[in-house]
């Protein structure tokens, strides 16, 4: 078994990746029932980006059902797909690898020889999950993206359907169920065999899964293209599987629908491999019984698992108490804008717009501030579509759709429109008139406070932002009165029409 631990607990070093500092590029391989998958991360961090990405639909397990031992072209196909990544872990000189086999090779006869052959042969020291184990790394990778996630992770891979409660932070004991579709795929009797296969197993799992309530949480790739199915039938506006999410009733008709129907017909709406497309079904129909064993509010899909949540246990403690958000809007603004560190300073000197705003909203008009100056570098016309696009579309995490709309909505309108009027797009259909308003005035007040200080720190302390009942004053200190133009003037008067004020130009008074 694989320990829970808060600081790495497998794992080693690669040859050749000596002298990178503090980058500390990780890989994690992913050998499961039916892909074999590295990802590269580019550095430890709280909001990880994704250096490389390669995924092998080896069909390990394809056979394991039937003969109880690993597929034989499938296991050719994951030992060169593992001499690849190890060849590329030298080449990227990536600190740190960590190769993680789950439930195919954990339960074929032939699993620890496959385990030794991948050791002769890459040099990679496999280490093989337990059904616990997966079931915590798969949970823990929710909360990397996710911290306040509440409810049941249920990740559904070739072979197995782990599940583990979540709550506070932290990671309950899960279990491992045999539900994979590769092995559903294979029982006699049809639809009613698999249902009564997939309830027996859901009801010894009764305890893990709880009362009813709360959210469950999706992992795995299967159940991702269920979604993306359903986006692609709906026109729905963000094309963001993360944390994605739909009322449970609508999914388990979504699950129920897509159970009864052939891979081609999916495959007529979404681009996926033959591979993918022949467990989709029997994927939606464990989803379908799965909502109704668990009884959830909603179901939402995570993009993070089990690779994510090897990267979790070797985060130091401090590090996962951040925020995913602004950490990662922390990090595109040292990387992209002109003054970084500038966002914080614009976040405070605007709060006097939203005194009464929720803790869950201070933290988008943080997360705003920091990436207000990430699209400085497009076209002047273009730039408030580029700096939307470059949000809505950005790999955040921690944040919902309607969430980074919205905050998309704010930075659009912290530039102008260029010549052209741009029309509305799709994805702010997910935010009330109210919501749209509300980003309005952030995007204007954004953009007043960029004007006014030309986004160099040290200004805007100078500077005070006070809303009263009838007017908005804008107050400079009078060794920053200079800085008041009629460009300073223009996007007051915008800022104070969005606000419903008078705009006014004055003096800040020295405090007594």
């Amino acid at each position: 078994m694989i320990p829970p631990s808060a600081e790495p607990s497998f794992g080693g070093a690669v040859p050749g990746a000596e002298g990178l500092g503090e980058a500390r590029r990780i890989a994690v391989i992913d050998v499961g029932s039916n892909s074999v998958r590295m990802v590269v991360y580019s550095a430890l961090s709280r909001s990880p980006a994704y250096f490389f990405n390669e995924k092998v639909l080896a069909g390990l397990g394809s056979e394991l059902a039937a003969t109880g031992r690993l597929a034989s072209a499938g296991r050719r196909r994951a030992l060169a797909a593992l001499g690849r990544f190890a060849r590329l872990c030298t080449l990227m000189r990536v600190d740190d690898v960590v190769a993680v086999a789950t439930a195919a090779v954990r339960e074929a006869e032939d699993g620890d020889d496959f385990v030794a052959e991948v050791a002769a042969r890459t040099g990679l020291a496999l280490l093989v999950a337990s059904g616990e184990d997966e079931a915590r790394l798969a949970a823990q990778g929710v909360l990397l993206g996710w911290p306040d996630a509440e409810g049941l992770v249920a990740d559904l891979g070739g072979a197995s359907l782990e599940l583990a409660p979540v709550g506070g932070g932290a990671v309950k004991p899960g279990v491992t169920l045999p539900l994979g579709p590769l092995r559903l795929g294979g029982l006699a009797g049809g639809a009613g065999a698999v249902d009564e296969a997939v309830d027996a197993a859901l009801r010894r799992a009764a305890d893990v899964i709880g009362p009813p309530g709360g959210r469950l949480h999706l992992v795995g790739g299967a159940w991702r293209a269920l979604a993306k199915l359903h986006m692609a039938r709906t026109d729905y506006p963000i094309q963001v599987l993360h944390e994605f999410e739909m009322p449970a009733a609508a999914m388990r008709g979504l699950a129920d629908g897509v159970a009864r129907e052939a891979p081609e017909a999916i495959g007529r709406t979404i681009s996926a491999s033959r591979e993918r497309l022949e467990v989709i079904p029997l994927a939606a129909r464990v989803l379908a019984r799965l909502i109704e064993a668990a009884q959830p509010v909603s179901v939402a899909v995570s993009a993070f698992g089990l690779r994510e949540g090897v990267l979790w246990e070797r985060l130091p403690k401090a590090m996962r108490t951040e925020d995913p958000l602004l950490s990662a809007a922390a990090e595109m603004e040292r990387r992209l804008a002109r003054f970084p560190g500038f966002g914080d300073e614009l976040a405070a000197w605007l709060a006097p717009l939203f005194p009464d705003a929720p803790a869950r909203r201070l933290r988008l008009i943080a997360a705003a501030c920091r990436l207000n100056d990430v699209a400085w570098t497009a076209h002047p016309d273009y730039r408030d579509q580029a700096v939307f696009e470059t949000v809505y579309r950005a790999n955040l995490s921690g944040v919902g759709h309607g969430e980074r709309a919205w905050l998309g909505a704010a930075l659009r309108h912290r530039y102008k429109a260029g010549r052209t009027k741009r029309e509305d797009v799709p994805a702010l259909a997910l935010l009330s008139d109210a919501e749209r308003a509300e980003a309005r005035m952030l995007g204007r007040a954004i953009r007043l406070g960029t004007m006014l200080s030309g986004s160099a720190p040290g200004v805007l302390p100078h500077c005070a932002l006070r809303a009263g009942r009838r007017e908005l004053a804008l107050l400079l200190a009078p060794d920053f009165e200079a800085l008041a133009g009629e460009a300073v003037a223009k996007r007051l008067g915008a800022l104070a029409e969005s606000a419903g004020l008078a705009p006014r130009l004055g003096t800040l008074e020295p405090a007594a």
